[in-house]
């Protein structure tokens, strides 16, 4: 028996029970009894020899259990989901998930072997706050590159509807993005010039594909039906609208597309909740390419950085929760930061309010 993987299960069950998903918590929390009995899981997970929390395992296998649920591969478990039964219950649903497993141990060990991609949109709000800021003081032309993109849903950011309480920015539309926003707004009188905009990811999904986008939805959480109901959304506006995001190493990319950037248009360089997933030595060259090409940037054809990344990586700040909400921007290379989230983004709290 690992003993990381069952304090792994325990972590990750309170962060869904932070985060407004009592089912997945539950669900965990059986997946995680079912270990340390010797079950199923057990059985799954008897190899496992990586770090359980930075593989996000209990996710991988709760995703599992959610795709068969999306591809209807077991109708009796998806009729006690709660995206189809309102009074769920983890006793009804965990002996059916049990009895998958055992039935189908192959296409779970094959299913789990993918890491957790969620894509999430809402992020998009934060990340608004940044290119806002960046817009203020920029009127040109601008081309968009980010990275860790997964499937490309927040490459059509400027086509969300973003509304709170205190202030709306951007057009109605099929994808609506809100949050509790505490502080001032940020200038949301101010609008992008988007030229281009790119992706890359080291393993995008096709939306176009049903298979992959059923893969990358299995990872939303079945209880929360606002994130399924604006990944759909999303997905919708991506499928009409067209997106491609390069499978590539980020940092080759990125060094690749800065270099060659144009110098009549500003860059902006962003990503989500990306930067703690590659090894130290890759996450190194993203910064390196990213200061290298802060170092040429002009008036003329400025370089903007937004992140909305873990604070324990951004800071140095010892088992932070928080995420960083921040923009540097070249010449100058001077940083912002703008506020703090979590990694669903359900408030964000701007700095200094």
């Amino acid at each position: 028996m690992n003993d990381k993987i069952l304090a792994h299960f325990a972590e990750q069950a309170m962060y869904c029970d932070m985060f407004g998903s009592p089912f997945t918590a539950e669900l965990i929390r059986a997946m995680s009894e079912d270990y340390e009995r010797g079950g199923p899981v057990a059985a799954l997970l008897k190899d496992w020899s990586t770090n359980p929390r930075a593989d996000a395992l209990a996710l991988r296998l709760a995703g599992y259990f959610h795709h068969a649920v999306l591809t209807r591969r077991d109708a009796e478990l998806a009729a006690h989901y709660p995206s189809h039964i309102a009074n769920w219950s983890i006793e009804a649903i965990w002996p059916l998930a049990r009895a998958l497993l055992e039935r189908e141990p192959n296409a779970a060990a094959r299913f789990i072997q993918s890491a957790p991609q969620t894509n999430e949109t809402r992020r998009s709000i934060a990340l608004l706050a940044g290119f806002l800021t960046f817009a203020k003081e920029w009127r040109g032309e601008t081309d968009m590159l980010e990275i860790g993109a997964s499937a490309g849903l927040n490459l059509n950011w400027d086509l969300f509807t973003y509304r709170t309480k205190s202030w709306a920015w951007g057009a109605e539309g099929p994808v609506l993005i809100d949050t509790d926003w505490h502080g001032p707004p940020p200038p949301v009188e101010h609008d992008i010039n988007v030229r281009h905009r790119a992706a890359c990811d080291l393993n995008p999904l096709d939306i176009r594909d049903d298979a992959e986008r059923l893969q990358l939805k299995s990872y939303i959480w079945p209880d929360q039906p606002e994130r399924l109901a604006r990944f759909d959304g999303a997905v919708a506006l991506a499928r009409e609208i067209g997106v491609t995001v390069e499978r590539a190493d980020a940092a080759e990319w990125l060094t690749r597309k800065l270099d060659a950037r144009a110098d009549d248009a500003a860059t902006i360089v962003y990503h989500s909740v990306f930067l703690q997933y590659p090894p130290r030595e890759a996450r190194d060259a993203i910064v390196a390419a990213i200061t290298a090409a802060g170092a040429r940037a002009t008036t003329t054809a400025p370089l903007a950085w937004v992140r909305l990344e873990p604070e324990a990586l951004t800071d140095d700040v010892r088992d932070s929760p928080r995420m960083v909400i921040d923009i540097t921007t070249w010449p100058g290379g001077v940083r912002r930061i703008i506020g703090h989230t979590d990694g669903h983004v359900r408030a964000v709290y701007v700095a200094g309010a």
